[in-house]
């Protein structure tokens, strides 16, 4: 964008801008700037305490400087007269290393310089709930095969076309919306797009989410497994790589319509993808999602060895048709930047290495789990999953061991915290023990 961001605010109508940034945790953490002052905060940034969000930092530190992003501009569709701004993290005139999306930018540079460019689109899950966030929003919403129950969508018809109709306003071409798996649980769908851009959406569309619910008067949830009997939230996302207008991904004579550069990515994905759960699957409640039982629907529609098929809903990689494949591992916690950054980083490693995914498992992993050939098992808990992150050489070279280690310090920091939290179940388990 070359106006200036105070002349484009007199055009639209702005007249404060959210400079904003997303945290390790995900949290997104933000300024108002009036637009009298914007131009100063998009050459120097805005100021910020970085000990006092989710980051690895202390209160000696300098003051840390959101610098916003002039391409990422968005006008919320329900108060225009505010516009939303990516940021760039700087503390000292640096690029703080631990900051997701700086991490996301490095890592599609280092694609850049093969001449690639990734594009990924996201399914992203959420549930409409009550206020107080202990049950679902819709009292009439039980059936037990509730996916894309044509009555329960339309008694939140105006919620969902308040997001669909402002999604479609910004130029993001939404194509679908319907009622997911779980009761109370929705899923919208917006056209793909260049990494970087792509997760700068998925950031602002759960901020939008969260806002239209609460305008009407239901609380939404990212949460990967808010209630113990129904299916959990993810975020599946499509990858392809292009060079130009062009899809390295798709080729008519591979398998499956994949080129073998399609398959050297993949290879990467499945040999890392364990390791990176810590990123993509990121809470302590992730794991009831990956590791659930069977749900009242029938299936969890998570994965739990890292496979990878065809047309197939049961394994972590599906490959619906040729030029690209879907991840399914991610779930609705997912850090939209590091979502993107961990595919990004075992991807690059397939291709410097020439992996190969190794066999394809063409069955019904939920009915047949015996046929998967030793696949390895995905981590069973935040614990397990933050050791192989820490310990992988692949994550540290690609994601830089500056944000491995503060995003490994602050997860452990998490995990203990939980550890000492004592449960009514372990209550009721061993007071007669």
């Amino acid at each position: 964008m070359s106006k200036l961001l105070s002349e484009v605010a007199k055009e639209r109508g702005v007249k404060n801008f959210l400079v904003s940034y997303t945290d390790l945790f995900g949290t997104m953490r933000a300024k108002l700037v009036p637009a009298r002052a914007i131009d100063k905060m998009a050459r120097d940034g805005a100021g910020f305490a970085g000990f006092a969000t989710w980051l690895d930092m202390t209160p000696a530190m300098p003051d840390l400087f959101a610098v916003p992003d002039p391409a990422s501009l968005i006008q919320l569709p329900w108060k225009r007269e505010v516009a939303w701004l990516a940021a760039d993290l700087y503390m000292d005139g640096k690029p703080v290393e631990q900051a997701p999306r700086g991490v996301l930018k490095s890592l599609i540079g280092k694609l850049g310089e093969l001449g690639y460019e990734m594009r990924a689109g996201v399914e992203c899950e959420f549930f409409l709930l009550a206020p107080d966030g202990t049950s679902i929003a819709d009292g009439a919403d039980k059936q037990t095969k509730s996916c894309y129950d044509q009555l329960a969508l339309m008694r939140r018809y105006d919620v969902i076309t308040e997001i669909s109709e402002a999604m479609d306003e910004l130029g993001w071409n939404p194509y679908q919306s319907d009622h997911e798996d779980a009761n109370g649980q929705f899923e919208m769908n917006w056209e793909y797009d260049e990494a970087l851009k792509t997760a700068d959406r998925h950031a602002f569309f759960k901020y939008m989410v969260k806002s239209l619910a609460e305008k009407h008067g239901m609380r939404a949830t990212f949460m990967p497994k808010p209630f113990a009997a129904l299916t959990g939230s993810g975020c599946h996302s499509h990858v392809s790589l292009w060079r130009g207008e062009d899809n390295a991904f798709e080729d008519e004579k591979g398998e499956l319509g994949v080129s073998d550069l399609g398959y050297r990515f993949l290879g990467g994905l499945m040999a890392h993808a364990d390791a990176l759960c810590a990123l993509t699957n990121p809470t302590i409640n992730s794991y009831k999602r990956l590791s659930a039982p069977r749900t009242v629907s029938g299936a969890t529609w998570a994965p739990a060895s890292v496979t990878y098929t065809g047309n197939n809903r049961t394994h972590m990689i599906r490959i619906p048709e040729g030029g690209r494949f879907e991840f399914r591992l991610a779930d609705g916690s997912a850090n939209p930047y590091l979502l993107q950054a961990a595919i990004l980083c075992a991807g690059l490693d397939g291709l410097k290495t020439n992996r190969h995914p190794g066999e394809r498992s063409d069955f019904d992993m939920y009915a047949e789990p015996h046929k998967c050939n030793g696949a390895k098992r995905l981590p069973q808990n935040l614990l397990d999953a933050l050791r192989l992150f820490e310990s992988s050489p692949v994550v540290k070279e690609g994601l830089g061991e500056a944000f491995v280690s503060s995003y490994a310090k602050m997860k452990h920091q998490e995990w203990q915290d939980f550890t000492r939290y004592l449960t009514d179940w372990e209550r009721e388990q061993t007071l007669d023990c």
